[in-house]
């Protein structure tokens, strides 16, 4: 598959990276930064993306705010970096629309963790416009291991 114009435009210091293959290789790319600030993830909102109104389908802002979440977990603990985290629960405000073409990126906090479930809030933005309000609620499942794709390091080192 080519990448669009949208695609290939994103802003300094993310970088393409593959969480897993599936579904989330069909809907992607993602972009992932970490820098002073934290980590970050983003997309470049594609035709693929769109409801016919020309703005990024809800079903498109769930997928990447159920990214968002448990990738960030991982970036943000190390107890949580190699752990399967499946959703329990996933809340998603829609603040606004993200238009074709609107770079979106979201930012999460880790709540809390406890031995079995982690809590997660997060704020999604599209081309600086608060887009999406989220939270959930993860499981805390069987470490990565050869069955499954382990999640990517993100290297503290750029951006």
């Amino acid at each position: 598959m080519s990448a669009s114009p949208e695609s290939i435009a994103v802003p300094e210091g993310f970088r393409a990276r593959e969480f897993g293959g599936g579904f989330v290789a069909v809907n992607g790319p993602l972009y992932a930064r970490r820098n002073d600030a934290g980590f970050q993830l983003g997309f470049r909102v594609e035709q693929r993306h769109c409801n016919p109104m020309g703005i990024c389908h809800g079903g498109m802002m769930a997928t990447f705010c159920d990214m968002l979440l448990p990738i960030s977990a991982h970036v943000l603990s190390k107890e949580l970096g190699r752990r399967f985290l499946p959703t329990i629960n996933l809340q998603i405000d829609y603040l606004a629309a993200s238009p074709l073409g609107a770079w979106v990126q979201g930012e999460a906090q880790l709540l809390r963790a406890t031995k079995s479930l982690v809590f997660m809030q997060g704020l999604v933005q599209a081309d600086g416009v608060n887009v999406a309000r989220v939270s959930g609620i993860f499981k805390i499942g069987p470490p990565f291991d050869d069955t499954m794709r382990q999640p990517p390091e993100v290297d503290s080192s750029e951006g």
